[in-house]
């Protein structure tokens, strides 16, 4: 059960990466960190994100600010995997958020 709780976790944070583009409309997109299971190996074994991974943070960028907001993400977000993703991906960490 940690372990689904964790990869859920992490995903929302590599959608957070995505917080600054504004690419997709927030009623089309479910703000759901499951959605980001495409980025799980990446996350967890710091490789290469897929080209799947990269959609999906991008079509969650409406949901980056949300996800960051939330106290229980916030280790995830800060982590060298999310970041490496971001970079990767060329999807800006949000640094906008309310």
């Amino acid at each position: 059960m940690n372990t689904k709780i964790a990869i859920i976790c992490v995903l929302v944070v590599l959608v957070v990466i995505v917080g600054d583009e504004v690419g997709v409309a927030r009623a089309q997109v479910s703000c759901n960190p499951v959605e980001l299971s495409p980025c799980t190996a990446a996350i967890f074994y710091l490789i290469q994100p897929s080209d799947a991974c990269c959609g999906a943070i991008r079509q969650q960028i409406p949901c980056l600010c949300q996800y960051q907001s939330d106290l229980t993400l916030q280790d995830f977000i800060n982590s060298p995997a999310v970041l490496q993703i971001s970079t990767f991906c060329n999807v800006p960490f949000p640094t906008d958020c309310p």
